[in-house]
């Protein structure tokens, strides 16, 4: 199976905030740690893309140290099969999700 894991480099949001354009895509928020605490996504509806999605999301979590995001037109599907690939893992969503109905992924890695 190939790895479904967003594996882009971990960025501190200080530095990526500005060079963040308005793609549609998905992200994930971490704290100081490195743990997950939030996974995003910004699609059509969203007024700059992955910038504006990135900034609300960030403002909710005032634990957020790190960004990590990668730029896709199959936002939705993205973003689902990371909090399933989360979820699998952890057995629940990241602390600043919001409950959600996900399907059910087994990965085999």
């Amino acid at each position: 199976m190939a790895n479904l894991h967003l594996d882009k480099p971990w960025r501190t949001l200080v530095d990526a905030l500005p060079n963040i354009r308005g793609q549609l895509g998905v992200f994930q928020l971490a704290n100081a740690k490195f743990e997950i605490i939030f996974i995003g996504c910004a699609g059509a509806r969203e007024p700059f893309g992955l910038k504006s999605a990135v900034e609300t999301a960030s403002a909710r979590c005032n634990t957020a140290v790190h960004l990590r995001y990668e730029i896709t037109s199959s936002y939705l599907t993205r973003y689902r099969e990371l909090l399933m690939l989360y979820q699998a893992k952890h057995g629940n969503l990241p602390q600043d999700n919001p409950t959600e109905r996900l399907g059910r992924l087994s990965p085999s890695s």
